[in-house]
């Protein structure tokens, strides 16, 4: 959704709420799972997000119905190994970024190489008290290098 965080995070919501809430071709109701996921593809102040619910266990995408509305396309991802820090609070862009800079040098401290790709995973529904949500910065791990060992140093 070409907009910033905040307006993608609630105008992507009720397209994806509707789908679940029998928006879908075979008019079935799909159970609300945890996390509601907002991604972008580089810095978080982006105006390019992607915002995803996680379907029930069980669930794969030949088994669930087709959307009604275009706009909510369902995917599949893959397995995938990621780095990930929790957080409380609401998960406002700074507080998320705060968050995500401490990921990521702690990422390169341990020799692991990073996605561009932010997801700010959210748990908790918005009438909660803010200071009791509970978030996650996700960011998929491209490679982890082997630090070197002191004995084949200079060889």
């Amino acid at each position: 959704m070409s907009s910033d965080y905040v307006a993608a995070s609630s105008g992507a919501f009720r397209y994806l709420f509707n789908y679940i809430s029998k928006g879908n071709q075979t008019s079935t109701p799909i159970a609300m799972t945890a996390p509601v996921i907002a991604s972008t593809e580089g810095a978080l102040n982006s105006n390019q997000w992607r915002i995803s619910f996680v379907m029930p266990a069980g669930s794969s995408v030949k088994d669930l119905p087709v959307p009604r509305d275009s706009s909510v396309v369902l995917v599949e991802k893959k397995e995938e190994i990621c780095a990930v820090i929790s957080f409380r609070g609401r998960a406002t862009i700074e507080l998320s970024a705060k968050n995500e800079r401490e990921l990521r040098q702690f990422a390169q401290d341990q020799n692991y190489t990073l996605s561009e790709e932010v997801r700010i995973c959210r748990f908790d529904p918005p009438f909660k008290p803010g200071f009791l949500h509970y978030n996650e910065i996700v960011i998929p791990v491209i490679d982890i290098a082997t630090p070197s060992s002191p004995d084949s140093v200079g060889r």
